[in-house]
């Protein structure tokens, strides 16, 4: 039985709600990249990949198999499709979400020329006092919500006007809530509760003075959510990888919010048997209250490396969260048993 090491919560949430507020939807991703480059800084030197990764490498006491970890800080987001001739815009999404999560919901767009407006996204026909039962029974889709601005504009010309074009991002409010249950609620945890979690595991490391098993690179990807996020960016040499990603909690899932939760096969396929058991033994040895789940509509950024020619094995595990890709939640017991579980697998 070993003893894992002790989590700061309270540094980790004080990493992870800034975070969570900085937009960064894929393809926008530069504001939380910085912010992460300033918070990793304190374990090495962080470098930027061409495509705006975040890759860090740690000398571990062995570099004869070296590791790599993962987690992404792009979000679910939207693009500017079309300029309506009522002035309202049309999106088209960035990621796998459905239009009825967001329905409702604050958003930023981010203008072409570094402007920014704020707007709703609304159903067509929103009110059912004009529209009656159509407000209800209308299908949520690309064509029947748009962004209301929270601006004088009644055209397309006025819009065009407040330098709003087509191909600005637009970003959705996260609405981030610490509760005094422990339960943290926010849309985008999917992935940057992850993202913490690691900077909480090699905090607990350097507080620890230990180093890393093995040398280390760990890659904050930036283009996770359009599935090819981690594809690129890795050392020649990399024997092993830990994608660290939300897990999904609901009905037919082992998964909970209190947990660290390993991943085995997800819609890609089963992960690596050897990255199955070393996780699963890492926890049981130290304690650390885990689940093991299969995940059917989900993909990862180590399978993105392993569709990209990587001949490593790729491991999954991460924090429980409830309605993954829509109003999220977890709780301060799965972010520091998952850091807790990562620290294990560096340490070790």
């Amino acid at each position: 039985m070993t003893t894992p090491l002790l989590i700061d919560i309270d540094d980790l949430l004080d990493f992870l709600v800034p975070l969570l507020n900085t937009p960064s939807p894929t393809g926008w991703t530069e504001a939380a990249i910085t912010l992460c480059e300033q918070r990793f800084a304190r374990f090495g030197a962080p470098i930027r990949t061409h495509k705006g990764a975040l890759v860090l490498t740690i000398p571990g006491r062995s570099g004869d198999a070296p590791r790599g970890i993962t987690a992404h800080v792009d979000t679910l987001g939207a693009m500017v499709k079309e300029i309506k001739p009522n002035g309202r815009l049309k999106l088209t999404k960035i990621g796998g979400f459905a239009w009825n999560t967001i329905e409702g919901e604050g958003c930023t767009i981010f203008t072409h020329d570094g402007g920014q407006v704020r707007g709703s996204l609304l159903l067509n026909q929103a009110s059912s006092h004009i529209f009656g039962a159509a407000t209800g029974e209308t299908k949520r889709d690309d064509d029947a919500l748009e962004v209301r601005l929270d601006a004088r504009t009644r055209s397309a010309e006025e819009t065009r006007a407040l330098g709003i074009g087509v191909g600005d991002v637009v970003a959705f409010d996260p609405r981030v809530e610490v509760g005094a249950a422990g339960f943290v609620r926010s849309r985008h945890l999917d992935d940057k509760a992850a993202v913490a979690c690691v900077y909480a595991a090699l905090a607990a490391l350097e507080r620890a003075g230990e180093r890393p098993a093995q040398r280390t690179t760990i890659h904050i990807s930036n283009y996770e959510e359009v599935g090819h996020g981690a594809a690129s960016g890795w050392p020649a040499d990399l024997v092993e990888l830990l994608t660290v990603d939300m897990a999904a909690v609901g009905p037919g899932q082992a998964s909970d919010e209190f947990s660290a939760c390993i991943c085995v096969k997800d819609s890609g396929g089963p992960y690596h048997p050897d990255m199955n058991r070393k996780l699963r033994d890492l926890a049981t040895a130290a304690g650390i209250p885990h689940t093991v789940d299969i995940y059917p509509y989900y993909g990862s950024d180590g399978e993105a490396y392993w569709r990209a020619g990587g001949d490593v094995r790729v491991g999954l595990v991460g924090p429980g969260v409830d309605a993954s890709h829509n109003y999220e939640r977890t709780h301060r017991q799965s972010l520091v048993h998952t850091a807790q579980l990562l620290a294990e697998y560096i340490r070790q």
